[in-house]
């Protein structure tokens, strides 16, 4: 071996793995460890893998190709019916050790949901009478709450059928609902699948009464299943061969690729999850975005077996994935049409860009800390496209960064994944929701932050809007009229109200989204003893009588306190607001006034009475004129740390006026 070899080895051996061939990189020797020791062999044709292991996709036209998706309720075993489907086709080891295999995140494996979309491609032998036949089937794992569905929208748009997984015990839910009406906007064909009923507590035959009251769904084509045992699975891949169409690309057609989803990796870039819809895709071709307008050329491309596996190309039909040299997921557009440059198509139908519903603010829970928040959201960005990130300035929290959201789940789980994936400790202001304004000189201006509105004195608002969402709300029926009662309290118009069956009642009303995105959700929980299931859909926006409301302490508003809400209840959660100042703030040496405002008009006040120390102690007697001198000599200090004094507000006072809606 050459010695310039043993220097690159000597600076390298520790990133070195064992039995790994390392010619890629120029460096055409094997290096092996086994028991403690380091031995060294040359590489040539006999070391390297065996090539009957590369899968030819040429073999599969689009008549033996299958693209579905699984949509489910949370923890309706959606993730353990995939995790048995790969099992089953032999794309992963039985007993792998590793539970809901395509959730990566940790964050999805600790709530049971789906955050980010992912692909498998399965290879299926189907025997029909005595003949075996090849099929290629591909799962596509979609989100399912309503944050993401129109990520799920996408998903759904390069599949031709999907599995509706309801539980055998639990029966319908408002998610389920969601779900298949998005599917079946969508012209799938819906294959119901009825889960856990190795439960003692599962009533298949109820289920399937709602699955026909519900979505008119005959009882005979549901399949009984229990993903956990295996109980019924021989019938399921069978079942999509069966009833759910192949891909109707035309493989002549000029090269259109659909795009569902992407990640970034450290070594690769972002890798992008495609659908072939026309066409057929190589490995060094050029392509270019139809929504950026920006060209690649394709470094690799492959399916996801279930791990990236490189393939060379991918053809009409198929799914899997391309890495293009992107160098950041906001060139990846969900939704997306790529195609090869210097070719004209007519781009899919459907994309648009992410609308975002919540904003909040987020700043370092000690200032010192803002470069490693920023550089944490920087790396989170990169997985996750769909946040808007804007950096501002607090007068009481210092610099931070304005960020849009989806929807609640969305920040919730941004929230943690900084926690969690990257240590970050910060302060997050009440969520908002985008209003719009009219003013008097017939311009309009949508408010993202409150704190950042102001009124101006020449022109004033005639007219406010402020967005709302279409609720969907399954509960027993014992409990209807506590959940008519809150969500008429938070401004709800109901639009329907029904029965399912004897034991549930289904309610669907339009709510203002500023009344459900902070403790709605936990309310219902708690006045229905957990058993309420709610969900929500973006609807219109709505004229409405909004005000800003601004806190004061010692007649300073605070920024990053402001909130915009209806005039009816200004009132009261002003009122709130300054008793949970009150509790939350520390005494000073100083009196502190904690005021709710609108505009010029106080509504409500506390006062923090100031930390006094007794002058008197020293006078025994002697005439009253020398104690009033010394009290005086106070009372002009306490003035003059009141004007250069500041208030500290600590982070629990943010964490309580988030209960305050």
């Amino acid at each position: 071996m050459p010695y310039y070899y043993y220097y690159y080895l000597n600076k390298a051996i520790h990133r070195l793995r064992p039995n790994h061939h390392y010619r890629r990189l120029g460096f055409p020797y094997c290096i092996s460890i086994q028991h403690g020791f380091c031995s060294i062999s040359r590489n040539n044709n006999n070391n390297r893998k065996d090539d009957s292991n590369v899968i030819d996709l040429s073999q599969y036209p689009t008549d033996k190709i299958r693209n579905f998706s699984i949509i489910a309720h949370v923890d309706h075993g959606k993730s353990t019916l995939a995790d048995r489907l790969l099992e089953l086709t032999g794309t992963i080891k039985r007993g792998h050790g590793v539970p809901q295999y395509l959730d990566k995140l940790q964050v999805e494996r600790e709530r049971g949901i789906t955050v980010k979309a992912q692909t498998a491609t399965m290879f299926y032998n189907h025997i029909i009478k005595d003949t075996n036949t090849k099929y290629l089937l591909n799962l596509i794992d979609t989100p399912g709450h309503v944050d993401f569905s129109y990520e799920v929208s996408r998903s759904l748009a390069a599949c031709q059928g999907a599995l509706l997984v309801v539980d055998a015990a639990q029966g319908v839910q408002a998610q389920t609902v969601a779900n298949f009406y998005l599917a079946f906007e969508s012209n799938l064909t819906i294959i119901p699948v009825i889960n856990k009923i190795d439960q003692p507590t599962a009533d298949p035959d109820r289920v399937k009464t709602q699955l026909k009251s519900m979505f008119d769904l005959d009882p005979s084509d549901v399949l009984l299943t229990s993903a956990k045992t295996g109980l019924g699975l021989e019938h399921v891949l069978p079942a999509v061969i069966g009833r759910i169409p192949p891909p109707p690309g035309k493989k002549d057609s000029n090269l259109r690729m659909f795009l569902l989803d992407s990640y970034y990796d450290e070594y690769k870039g972002v890798i992008c999850h495609v659908a072939i819809v026309d066409g057929s895709l190589r490995k060094g071709d050029k392509i270019s975005s139809v929504a950026t307008g920006q060209s690649y050329e394709v470094l690799d491309v492959g399916i996801m077996h279930p791990e990236l596996r490189s393939t060379g190309f991918l053809l009409t039909g198929q799914v899997g994935y391309v890495v293009s040299g992107m160098r950041s997921t906001k060139e990846a557009r969900v939704g997306d049409t790529l195609f090869h440059t210097k070719t004209t198509v007519e781009p899919l139908p459907g994309f648009k860009p992410a609308k975002h519903m919540v904003f909040s603010g987020l700043y370092p829970a000690d200032g010192s800390d803002f470069e490693a928040l920023s550089h944490a959201i920087e790396r989170l960005t990169c997985n996750d496209a769909s946040v808007s990130v804007a950096r501002e300035s607090s007068t009481a929290l210092g610099l931070g960064f304005r960020c849009g959201f989806l929807g609640l789940l969305h920040m919730d789980v941004f929230h943690q994944r900084l926690e969690q994936e990257h240590g970050t400790h910060i302060i997050s202001t009440v969520p908002t929701v985008p209003y719009i304004f009219e003013y008097s000189d017939g311009s309009k201006v949508e408010v993202q932050n409150p704190g950042a509105f102001t009124a101006d004195p020449k022109i004033r608002v005639v007219a406010s809007w402020e967005p709302t969402v279409l609720a969907t709300i399954i509960i027993p029926s014992e409990y209807v009229g506590a959940v008519i009662n809150l969500c008429s309290e938070r401004r709800g118009e109901q639009l329907e109200y029904s029965f399912i069956d004897s034991q549930r009642a289904f309610m669907k009303y339009r709510l203002p989204l500023r009344e459900i995105v902070v403790d709605f959700y936990n309310e219902l929980k708690s006045i229905t003893s957990g058993y309420a299931s709610f969900d929500y859909e973006d609807s219109a926006y709505v004229e409405s009588d909004v005000v800003k409301l601004d806190i004061l302490l010692n007649g300073q508003p605070v920024d990053a306190m402001a909130t915009i809400v209806h005039k009816l209840k200004a009132q009261r959660v002003g009122r709130e607001l300054v008793d949970k100042l009150k509790k939350y703030i520390d005494r000073q040496m100083f009196e502190i006034t904690v005021q709710a405002a609108i505009g010029s008009k106080v509504i409500a006040r506390e006062t923090i009475s100031a930390m006094r120390k007794n002058v008197l102690a020293k006078c025994y007697g002697g005439d009253v004129t020398r104690k009033k001198k010394l009290l005086e000599k106070q009372k002009e200090g306490k003035k003059r740390m009141k004007r250069v004094g500041s208030v500290d507000i600590p982070q629990e006072a943010f964490h309580a006026i988030l209960k305050v809606s």
